[in-house]
């Protein structure tokens, strides 16, 4: 790796980042209990400005949490499913409910708004198949305002990272 790196800079909300700040956000979306020292004699800089640097990231929310990666599949949830849900009612009030119902619902471990026929995706897992026909009839089905649910079984994962490229 080059001893001086691109001075490119990108703005998060009146914060810039530079190719160093990007480097250190690579390191740590690759292992995110890489110690500060390592990261250091990676970006050939000492430790203090790296800290620094990590801290500041931390402070104005580019770097949000950190997080264990946990094989669904070895702690008996094994299904993944994506449901793609509709609303019937589209006022603000009515995706509010909809938004804080699946907040609260576990199985559901990611939830995006997209456009298209669809309103919502839901990112679920479950045990196995008769544990999500009881997630989907007495859990999601419960909810208010649903209009139309389709679901879709994952049959295996071909690529899985968190790694933003820059």
């Amino acid at each position: 790796m080059p001893k001086t790196l691109k001075t490119e800079q990108t703005t998060n909300n009146d914060f810039s980042i530079d190719s160093i700040d990007h480097l250190i956000l690579k390191l740590l979306q690759q292992n995110a209990k890489i110690t500060v020292k390592e990261i250091a004699n990676k970006v050939h800089l000492s430790t203090t400005p790296v800290h620094e640097r990590i801290k500041r990231m931390e402070s104005v929310g580019i770097i949000k949490q950190y997080a264990a990666l946990v094989d669904h599949t070895k702690v008996k949830k094994g299904l993944m499913v994506i449901c793609y849900v509709s609303l019937k009612q589209h006022d603000k009030s009515a995706g509010a409910k909809f938004i804080k119902h699946m907040n609260e619902l576990n199985e559901v471990i990611e939830c995006y708004n997209i456009s298209g026929e669809f309103d919502f995706m839901l990112k679920v897992i479950s045990e196995n198949m008769d544990a999500y026909y009881n997630f989907h009839v007495n859990k999601l089905s419960q909810s208010e305002n649903i209009g139309h649910v389709q679901s879709v079984f994952v049959m295996g994962i071909v690529k899985q990272t968190h790694v933003m490229i820059y």
